[in-house]
């Protein structure tokens, strides 16, 4: 869901308010629908949205803390001075609302403080989680290099007057060197932000979703980390690191591992699982993985440490329940999505008596379940794909087969061209079968044909896909459930990728590179904090258009020219349109009427 922009005029006075719209899918393709309108809370009961203005208890306390500015006091006595109207000017205008929202968030979770407490100021005249706090809130506003950081983006922001560290005060190098005290720190921040987040917007950790991406260099990376590997943004010129990122149920990043850019997802997973229960401890969480990461020593390893998982399974294994997909006793869940619970096919059985068995075994093994799923717009999909590089790979073998009574072309060559043919449209690839015959001549002769009865299987498996499962008490929808779940770390990777510029990396350090990542992270779960505030107050589930609409408010120098013949300077904060005022009431946020800039 998302928020959208409305005016609408009524007894000649324009009144803004925002349209709460979710987006869906229907027959004749994507739709969207008004879910709510969300005006000002003094209009909330007329426009519908009564329950945003009264919120629980729970979500009062979550979004209710200290203000980061003193409050003016309303008894103060005015000033009155004579000023030239005509010579009136505003001066030096800096972004305020996106620093100043960002601020708020690091004060919620309480980072600052811990910041503060492992972070010792040392001799240094900025302390270093001052400049902490803003290698983050510039990952998150204006994500670039250190370089344009300092440069270009900290001096038209009004972050020198919220956090009191002066422009001159800020360059290149301090940033550089703030990421190297920020990196120590990276496991304690892992489980302070746990801890707060938890408290903070009463999470659960019961499910746990993991997933691995890659990310690229730009220039030389001379360190053991920096490998070529299989690469999820299609630079394989470059070389990578991967990285595996925990999720909870709803997003909130746990905590995640760097590793070498040529490891293989699956070798990640023993590493990932050990390390988050020593650091959090061992519970009764079940985890979900897609199919990349699924082997049978993995699945040993969960087994065998009490463990409970919801994975993925490799396409291969659904030819196994090839009877079972040919019933029809499926079960729908939702519109257009069947599934069906199975037991273990024989070979998985046998392996699970063998097993159990074993006298060395730990424990005895668990039964395990497996979920059949089937998908409409998903067999849709299939199906168009598998018709395109069908029809695309007949045209290229009549051309190529043309070619050949025509010209004299060597065998091996047009092995080759068949080769990258198929290897190209591995989906439709299986259903043609292809000979290259020599003649008597020496010269390729290609004959071709399609398969037919092995489209009877690709019909049949058409939008199907397999799950895996040792959880015994859920339902199957539950469980399905569960497993699309992992769609929320994949978006973290997105908005970590897009948003927040995690790729390319232009570092050369071993350290600098893991420091960037860490501030990656950090600014992420700035974002995330930020959409649990929005979703909390109605506001959908997606921040991005509440922190650019925010962003738009400015912090300025009024100049007023006095007939004593002295500038006032007064420095004020733009004030907010009926739009923004809405989105700082929703999520119980108040512009300070006055700056005062902390003392370092």
């Amino acid at each position: 869901m998302f928020i959208r922009q409305c005016y609408r005029v009524k007894n000649g006075k324009r009144h803004a308010y925002w349209a709460l719209v979710e987006s869906y899918r229907a027959e004749r393709g994507p739709r969207q629908r008004v879910v709510a309108w969300l005006g000002k809370l003094d209009e909330a009961g007329r426009l519908g949205v009564q329950q945003a203005a009264d919120g629980d208890a729970a979500t009062s306390s979550a979004v209710t803390q200290p203000s980061l500015f003193a409050e003016e006091s309303a008894d103060v006595e005015p000033r009155w001075v004579e000023v030239d109207a005509s010579a009136v000017r505003v001066e030096n205008c800096r972004q305020f609302g996106g620093p100043w929202l960002a601020l708020e968030l690091i004060r919620r979770l309480q980072l600052d403080e811990f910041l503060t407490r492992v972070m010792p100021r040392g001799r240094e005249q900025v302390p270093w989680s001052h400049t902490a706090l803003i290698l983050m809130i510039g990952r998150l506003l204006d994500p670039s290099s250190e370089l344009h950081t300092s440069e270009q983006w900290y001096p038209k922001t009004a972050l020198p007057e919220l956090l009191g560290v002066p422009i001159h005060r800020v360059d290149d190098n301090r940033l550089y060197r703030a990421l190297d005290e920020l990196l120590p720190h990276k496991e304690a921040l892992e489980v302070h932000l746990k801890n707060r987040m938890g408290s903070l917007f009463q999470l659960e950790y019961d499910l746990l979703m993991y997933d691995v991406t890659s990310t690229f260099f730009e220039g030389r990376a001379d360190f053991e980390l920096a490998q070529r590997g299989y690469s999820r943004d299609q630079r394989s010129d470059c070389q990578q690191v991967c990285i595996g990122l925990v999720v909870s149920r709803c997003g909130m990043p746990l905590g995640y591992e760097v590793f070498a850019g040529n490891t293989a997802d699956v070798t990640t997973v023993e590493h990932i699982v050990t390390t988050m229960e020593r650091r959090y401890g061992k519970s009764d969480r079940v985890w979900v993985m897609d199919r990349g990461m699924v082997s049978e020593a993995n699945l040993t390893f969960l087994r065998e440490g009490g463990r409970r998982y919801i994975v993925g399974t490799p396409k291969s294994l659904l030819k196994k329940f090839e009877q079972q997909l040919l019933k029809e006793d499926w079960r729908t869940i939702r519109e257009g999505l069947e599934v069906k619970l199975c037991t273990a096919p024989r070979a998985e059985a046998a392996d699970d008596d063998v097993a159990e068995a074993d006298a060395s075994a730990s424990v005895a093994a668990t039964p395990e379940t497996f979920i059949l799923c089937r998908s409409r717009d998903r067999a849709q999909k299939d199906g168009a794909i598998v018709r395109r590089s069908e029809d695309h790979i007949a045209d290229r073998l009549k051309a190529m087969a043309a070619r050949c009574e025509k010209q004299k072309r060597q065998p091996m060559k047009v092995e080759r061209e068949v080769g990258r043919l198929l290897g190209q449209n591995t989906r439709a690839a299986r259903l043609f079968e292809v000979t290259v015959e020599t003649t008597d001549n020496g010269h390729a002769r290609l004959n071709w044909k399609k398969v037919e009865a092995l489209r009877d299987w690709s019909t049949l498996s058409a939008g199907c896909y397999l799950l895996r499962t040792n959880v015994q008490e859920w339902s199957d929808e539950e469980l399905w459930k569960a497993y699309i779940q992992l769609t929320e770390a994949e978006a973290a990777f997105r908005i970590q990728k897009s948003d927040l510029s995690l790729r390319p990396i232009w570092h050369h350090k071993q350290d600098r590179v893991l420091a960037h990542i860490l501030v990656c992270f950090l600014s992420y779960v700035l974002w995330k904090t930020l959409g649990q505030l929005c979703q909390a107050a109605g506001l959908g589930n997606e921040p991005r258009r509440v922190l650019s609409e925010l962003s738009d408010i400015r912090l300025v120098d009024v100049v007023l020219p006095t007939r004593a013949g002295i500038d006032i300077r007064k420095r004020c904060i733009s004030r907010p349109s009926d739009h923004q005022q809405i989105l700082l009431d929703k999520l119980a946020l108040t512009l300070p009427r006055k700056i005062i800039p902390p003392q370092m």
